[in-house]
């Protein structure tokens, strides 16, 4: 508990599983009566940035990136969606083009829910309308203390940060008593940071020497969450 204490979660990570979440049985029939279920491969494209958008997806199983290509084609993730996320639904809602583009990280498997039902649910659900204003106004929240944390954070401290969000996204069962793996490539980490996969190497094992950390091939195990909480925050 202290760690959480000491590292408010909520202010780094996106999250839009609570949308959904016990939403009524009627509502969320009408929702999803149209809805079609894909099976992605890992690196497969979802919806490419400036594509028009046709409807929303809800991640059921696996991990997406959501992300932005800079105009000397590198990446930049924004945010990681997870188990039970609704993605895709801002460029419906402000009837634009997607500003971002998703691919799969891992094995995923998504429903995607047409633009019309969509639409329809939310003009009939003040559930539906309260949840998503209050995810945009979190959504706010979250980029505005991502920006601040690459003005003002070095490299170490944001991935350590990062480091933080990402076991709280790959923890499937909260309060079991074995370390989360996260399971990432060192690119994706750091277009996650915002750095050069060069300095992620360097500190991470850094950080494995130090017992922080403990890691094979890709694979990410989080030792000491309270030194890691200290260099994210600069203690």
């Amino acid at each position: 508990m202290g760690v959480q204490l000491n590292f408010p979660i909520e202010n780094w990570n996106f999250r839009s599983n609570s949308i959904l979440s016990n939403f009524p049985s009627d509502q969320f029939e009408r929702l999803t009566q149209n809805e079609s279920v894909k099976q992605y491969k890992k690196g497969e494209v979802i919806f490419k940035e400036d594509s028009l958008p046709t409807g929303v997806f809800l991640l059921k199983e696996g991990k997406v990136k959501i992300y932005k290509m800079d105009a000397g084609d590198k990446e930049h993730i924004i945010y990681l969606a997870a188990k039970g996320d609704l993605f895709g639904y801002q460029a419906l809602l402000s009837e634009e083009r997607y500003n971002d583009s998703a691919s799969a990280l891992e094995p995923s498997r998504i429903a995607f829910i047409p633009k019309n039902d969509f639409l329809e649910v939310l003009h009939s659900s003040e559930l539906l309308s309260f949840r998503l204003l209050k995810n945009l106004g979190h959504e706010f929240r979250v980029l505005a203390t991502n920006l601040c944390m690459l003005a003002k954070r070095n490299v170490k401290e944001r991935l350590a940060t990062q480091l933080m969000i990402l076991k709280d996204k790959f923890n499937g069962e909260p309060e079991t008593d074995h370390p989360t793996e996260i399971s990432i490539s060192r690119d994706d980490l750091a277009n996650l940071v915002g750095t050069a996969r060069e300095n992620v190497v360097r500190i991470i094992s850094g950080f494995k020497a130090d017992g922080i950390v403990f890691t094979k091939g890709r694979k990410i195990t989080i030792l000491n969450e309270q030194k890691l909480v200290e260099i994210a925050t600069g203690a």
